[in-house]
């Protein structure tokens, strides 16, 4: 052994294998008298004036192995190294120069500017189970823009990014590359791109001659294949010949920045180093790969050969144990790397203050939503490391979730085509300096989000729901990064000056140590200084070699600062989560028996209510989550808890699942008195100091780098040029390794306590038919097969999207759902949500294989296209509304053409965007039950399609494009009304039709109507009917859906009569017609003598068969009903003849009334329908109390000669107010009570009222004022005890029966609870 004086990252030179075992013993001998705790193996490296004895001590937990074989570790322990393979790329000589025709330049740059295709020219080892190496894939994201040369007049720094790989278990390689540029020595490349010159300066020179017009028809470039010939067949007489033609341009270029002149100029080409491991170990990794290039580039060789720190690194240092730290060599230095423990949040290296910094804390929450959301997102940047650094740290927020769709941070020019893919997304893509986005083609940008980070812009997708509480999000994200000192806003942040003491001041510390002058704080911190100082041999030496303690102190804190800073934020993000999702687990549905039954039924089976779910938060959270709970990421989450009865759970619902189970045993704690310092998980302060612990004080020390058996001559170090490694040191060392069989039981040891990455993964595999994974690296292969493969899959995802998207919207707008698995109804919200999916899923599908576009929308911009191929003759002047029709035969009624329906849209004073255009259209054919019909049409247009979209777009694929438009004719089958409560403001035409008895059609000509219509956003005002006709067309503001008609006559004329059978109302742009029955005669001295009548609506739309004619609908439920004419009718017929209504059917239908309310009023307030039809329609309240009412009457003859209960109140009023009079009622209980004054306060009112709205109406109006004011439970009991219904009810009559009476308040009674707020067509000239 010998003492080495310069400060080398691993001074010890042993000189044989012999010398090193007779090393080893005094080496761990010589550890335990070291202080405990030191890692001197971390210090020795840095220090001048080391023993290389020193250099071997370790700490009592180092994972020290005393024999090394020239051989490593087997392949099946690959899973437990810390990395997997290393591998250079670069210029492979043999090959020569290669153009890369996917790097997107021209030929119009200089060749020393031109990208040429890399090659992997070593990887080491050659292959580890479980995870095969892929050599096209590595090569791709080590040197996406290819190989790279410069000259000595270059700036040639070296630069750093990484990359990451998804594999088909779903679990993730990670690569780490460090690209430098070394110097080209090969003879061939030298000449070739010295020729690739020439041809360049010929080429302009001659351009430059020529005239402009020769200069426009010789401007396209030399063809690909055309200089792969030239390269591949000039010989030297071509060359010189080449040269000579040359010789004048060329020479007027030397030394020029775009000239290359091999007599005068240095040729440099980049070359990548690359270390896969199975975590993202970033700094750890680029630590070890800057060391190896600075050992390559050093003059002084590094002490060991470079294939000592290679074989190091691959099968000697193993993946820290969970909750611990590893330290382990590089070639100048320690490398420390560690692993969160299980009860922390999973590893995460990627510096989160740093993607906060680029893009800001207000654009990373917009992302983070679009994440959650599964948008397509797109990155954009100069730099391939901020690709990843932001992706990498979107990803690590979502945590419990995962991103279960493409995650391909860097994408290099071949794989461009992805931006087709019809599915969500998360990649990046680097552009040149001075690149725009629009030089982007992007066929899908509805519901893209587009993160330009170098500008600080996220472009989100309209629409775009905002996160939970995100300002309170984004305050607490500010506060964490204000703390660390980084603007919220983003930008670039000067470092702060080192914190660390000027050195002389440290003897004066350890003499205040000496006399008691420093507390508990100052003394940590002095310890940390002294073990730096030692670490960087300031101790020793005033001017070594080595780092400067203020350097180190640096290095130290700024790895700290990093790390505390990423957990407290994502611990933010994981609380936010757990508030939000802390009781899921309530509303998990478990309906299988088993594993089986529950894959076989999985596409029709629910595993979570999420009605219920929404139903019990925050309103103004609403529509997010429900967008959320619509996502693969969040159904994966659920799947994996159900399936967590017959399987392991995966490692982070585990976590979450244990943080939410911590938090309910300290609400339980704090529910009875005790103190609970705890919450869903370990406090920022608690993270933050875990993390502190294993940076600052290593748990775990590997082996040394060491010398190998090696053939004499090999490792020789040339400064500048990475060596080409002895291949047989690293291949031999996949097939045996003695002595790291301590090492390997180790870590086993550990692996059966905390299962590592690659273990989870096997464990996923147990079960890959329940948990399907997305296998990143098919996306990788570019050949045309392949890439057909891809697009192919891609068409058959989006039909078997549309099957179950259809499938969902059936069911929940018929309501099978709710029956199924008892959800709380709130369609509304719900079927907003899916609406929206579907105009997603339209978009993505049109949007697959584009290659011209119009604006963001896909589809817009095939409408436009087939709108301009149209003769204009083929297109109406006149709006949709425009046209005449009649009631006459409803399966005649046009509802518009889809050219029409553009024009609409189009015309709209709402200022949409292409994307609010297209999602109208579709709200709009979807609610008219045309869009299947729509878009068969657009796609007859063959020439068309096959002008806008590539061959493997899904809209040329026949046979699937038909299957899309079946599954989308499915939706015919509902009522939808998404684009009538979407768009509040536009402009409806209405046409009105009354539509009286045949028999006495004639008198309508005698008769001057007037019509005022109401739905659930307002009344059209009164509109007059024109003289002699029946039908009359308006435009107003969107009414909604329509709810009453207000139907009256000026009662002018001897005649002025008629006997109504309904009033129609169409909807001109919906197609919607709605139907009002009436059955009763308009006009005085007939009927109730009624001039005006109030009528509910029903919906009668047509289905979307055309071809078959016939008017199809979903069938209202029991509430939406008509008016109670028909019941009536028939009631008073009965009476006609002395028949008596059973009592039994009378109070059935009473209940059944109330009922109807109630529910209505324990629906979400969104939910909740029209409360008039649960009150006035057929089965309602009014009529329901009517007939008890006329149950039990005596004889029609005690009034008129029609029976309406009107008249009994009125008679009853009036008996009560004369008996009043006349003192009959002393004693009596009927005015002790406020009640009976307001009855006949109430009665006389609406008596004077000037709307004559006959006796029906004032029964109706009646009923509808004393539920409102909880006044009708009290006056119907006063009503039974009137003198007069004695002499007007026989025995058997309900009103007569006490029980009867008390049940029936009862009923009423429960309606007091409730707030009922009445139409004003209702309540219209009555003050009350």
């Amino acid at each position: 052994m010998t003492v080495s004086s310069s400060c080398h990252p691993v001074p010890l030179r042993l000189h044989s294998q012999a010398d090193f075992e007779r090393a080893a013993p005094s080496l761990r001998t010589g550890s335990r008298r070291r202080q405990a705790g030191l890692l001197l193996t971390a210090i020795a490296p840095l220090c001048s004036t080391t023993t290389t004895a020193t250099c071997r001590f370790l700490s009592p937990r180092c994972l020290f192995v005393p024999r090394m074989s020239t051989s490593a570790s087997a392949t099946g322990s690959a899973s437990c190294r810390f990395a997997h393979y290393f591998v250079v790329c670069g210029l492979d000589a043999e090959t020569g120069l290669e153009p890369d025709d996917g790097a997107g330049q021209s030929f119009e740059q200089s060749p020393i500017h031109r990208s040429f295709k890399s090659r992997v020219l070593v990887h080491y080892p050659e292959s580890t189970d479980r995870n095969p190496f892929n050599k096209d894939a590595v090569n791709m994201l080590c040197m996406p823009r290819g190989l790279s040369f410069r000259t000595q007049a270059d700036r040639r720094d070296s630069h750093f990014h990484s990359f990451t790989i998804g594999l088909a278990d779903g679990s993730r390689s990670y690569g780490f590359v460090h690209t430098f540029y070394e110097e080209v020595t090969s003879a061939q490349v030298i000449t070739a791109m010295r020729t690739l010159h020439q041809m360049y300066h010929v080429e302009h020179h001659s351009s430059s001659t020529s005239s402009s017009s020769s200069a426009a028809s010789s401007a396209s470039s030399p063809s690909t294949s055309s200089m792969d010939s030239l390269l591949s067949s000039l010989d030297e007489s071509d060359g010189d010949s080449l040269a000579g033609s040359a010789a004048s341009s060329s020479a007027a270029c030397l030394g020029c920045a775009n000239s290359f002149e091999p007599s005068h100029d240095t040729l440099y080409v980049s070359k990548s180093l690359c270390l896969l491991t199975p975590l993202p170990f970033l700094q750890a990794s680029r630590q070890f790969l800057s060391q190896l290039h600075q050992a390559v580039a050093s003059q002084t060789a590094p002490p060991l050969p470079l294939e000592s720190y290679v074989h190091n690194i691959l099968f000697e240092v193993p993946l820290p144990p969970p909750g611990r730290s590893l330290r382990f060599h590089g070639v100048q230095g320690p490398i420390l790397c560690q692993r969160p423990g299980p009860g922390e949040l999973p590893l995460g290296e990627y510096p989160l203050g740093e993607a906060f910094s680029l893009l800001g804390v207000d654009n990373m929450v917009r992302l983070l939503t679009c994440s959650l959301l599964e948008t397509q997102i797109l990155l954009y940047s100069q730099d391939y490391q901020r690709l990843m650094t932001v992706a990498e740290g979107i990803t690590t927020l979502l945590f419990p979730f995962q991103w279960q769709h493409i995650y391909l941070p860097i994408i290099s020019a071949p794989l461009h085509h992805l931006l087709d893919a019809p599915v969500p997304f998360l990649m990046g893509i680097q552009h040149r300096e001075g690149a725009q986005r629009s030089s982007l083609h992007l066929p899908q940008e509805a519901n893209l989000c587009f993160v330009d980070i170098d500008n600080r812009c996220v472009d989100a997708p309209e629409g775009l729901p905002g996160f939970p509480d995100q300002t309170e999000l984004a305050k607490d994200l500010s506060e964490i990064l204000q703390r660390f000192g980084l603007p919220p806003q983003g930008g670039a942040v000067q470092k702060a000056s080192s914190a660390s003491p000027p050195l002389s001041s440290l003897e004066d510390l350890m003499e205040d140590r000496r006399n008691g002058n420093l507390a508990g704080d100052e003394l940590e911190v002095l310890e940390r200084l002294q073990a730096l100082a030692w670490r960087c041999g300031a101790d020793k030496t005033a001017g070594g070699g080595g780092k400067t303690l203020g350097r180190v102190w640096e290095e130290e804190e700024e790895t700290l600062s990093t790390a505390k800073m990423n957990i407290q934020l994502r611990e933010v993000l994981a609380g936010r989560f757990a508030a939000i999702f802390g009781r899921y687990e309530e509303f998990v549905i478990h309906g299988a028996f088993d594993l089986d039954s529950w894959l076989s039924n999985r596409e029709g089976t629910f595993s979570f209510d999420k009605g219920s779910f929404l139903s019990a938060q925050p309103t103004a959270h609403l529509r997010f989550l429900s967008r959320f709970l619509e996502t693969s990421m969040f159904s994966s989450f659920v799947d994996g808890k159900v399936m967590s009865r017959w399987a392991d759970r995966e490692p982070l619902q585990q976590l979450f699942d244990s943080r939410l189970e911590t938090e309910r045993l300290c609400d339980a704690d704090r529910a009875e008195g005790r103190d609970a310092r705890c919450g869903a998980g370990p406090t920022l302060f608690e993270s933050a100091q875990a993390i502190e612990r294993r940076l600052l004080k290593a748990d775990h020390t590997a082996i040394h780098p060491h010398l190998l058996d090696m053939r004499i001559g090999q490792g020789l170090h040339q400064p500048g040029y990475f060596p080409k490694l002895q291949a047989d040191v690293l291949v031999q060392a996949q097939t045996t390794n003695k002595r790291s069989s301590r090492v390997t039981a180790s870590r086993r040891s550990d692996t059966r306590r905390t299962p590592t990455a690659a273990e989870d993964g096997e464990q996923r595999q147990k079960h890959s038919l329940a948990r399907k994974h997305l296998n990143q690296l098919q996306f990788m292969d570019v050949s045309p097969q392949e890439v057909a493969r891809t697009h192919r899959e891609f068409v058959q995802g989006l039909l078997s999207e549309c099957r179950l998207k259809t499938k969902r919207m059936l069911m929940e707008r018929m309501g099978k759902e709710s029956v199924e698995v008892g959800e709380a109804n709130i369609t509304g919200l719900q079927e907003s949500t899916l609406i929206h999916g579907l105009c997603d899923l339209l978009e993505r599908t049109w949007g697959h294989g584009l290659q011209m576009k119009q604006g963001k929308s896909a589809l817009w911009s095939h409408l436009l296209h087939y709108q301009a191929t149209l003769p204009k003759t083929d297109i109406p002047a006149e709006s949709p509304g425009s046209e005449q029709r009649t009631f006459d035969d409803a399966t005649l009624l046009l509802r518009g053409s889809l050219v029409q329906d553009m024009r609409f849209i189009q015309t709209m004073s709402e200022g949409l965007s292409e994307v609010g255009q297209a999602r109208a259209w579709i709200s709009l054919a979807l609610e008219k039950k045309m869009l299947s019909q729509h878009l068969k049409e657009l796609l007859t247009n063959q020439e068309l399609l096959r002008h806008l979209y590539k061959p493997h777009a899904f809209l040329l694929c026949e046979e699937e494009r038909e299957q899309f438009l079946f599954h989308l004719l499915s939706l015919n089958t509902v009522d939808y009304l998404c684009f009538t409560r979407a768009f509040h403001s536009i402009d409806i035409p209405y046409r009105v039709a009354i539509i009286p008895m045949k028999k006495l059609s004639i008198a309508m000509a005698t008769v001057n109507p007037w019509v005022c219509v109401s739905g659930e956003m307002g009344d059209s005002g009164v509109r007059q009917i024109p003289k002699n006709t029946q039908d009359i067309s308006f435009q107003c503001k969107n009414l909604g859906r329509l709810s009453t008609l207000q139907l009256g006559q000026e009662n002018s004329g001897l005649l002025a009569k008629c006997l109504i059978d309904c009033v129609m109302v169409y909807n001109e742009i919906t197609g919607h017609t709605y139907k009002f029955p009436c059955g009763r005669w308009l006009g005085k001295g007939v009927g109730d003598g009624s001039l005006e009548r109030v009528l509910i609506g029903q919906l009668v739309s047509p289905g979307g068969d055309e071809d078959s004619g016939r008017w199809t609908g979903t069938p209202p439920p029991p509430q939406e009903l008509a008016s109670p004419s028909q019941g009536m009718r028939a009631v008073l017929g009965s009476l006609g003849n002395r028949t008596r209504v059973m009592s039994v059917e009378v109070h059935e239908d009473m209940r059944e009334a109330a009922n109807n309310l109630v529910k209505h009023f324990h629906k979400p307030e969104q939910e909740r329908g029209n409360v008039t039809v649960l009150l006035c329609g057929e089965g309602g309240l009014v009529a329901s109390l009517e007939k008890f009412l006329l149950h039990g009457f005596k004889s029609s003859r005690l009034f008129q000669r029609n029976v309406f209960v009107w008249d009994f109140v009125e008679k009853a009023v009036v008996s009560l107010e004369t008996a009043d009079q006349n003192g009959d009622l002393a004693g009596s209980m009927l005015r002790k009570e406020p009640p009976c004054d307001l009855l006949c306060h109430y009665v006389n009112c609406i008596n004077a009222s000037p709307r004559n709205i006959g006796k029906e109406g004032k029964f109706q109006l009646l009923v509808c004022l004393g539920v409102r004011d909880r006044l009708l439970s009290q006056w119907l009991p006063l009503l039974a005890e009137c003198p007069l219904t004695a002499r007007t009810y026989e025995d058997g009559a309900l009103m007569r029966d006490r029980s009867a009476m008390h049940s029936l308040s009862r009923i009423l009674h429960t309606l007091n609870e409730f707030t009922v707020t009445l139409e004003s067509s209702l309540v219209k000239g009555v003050a009350l």
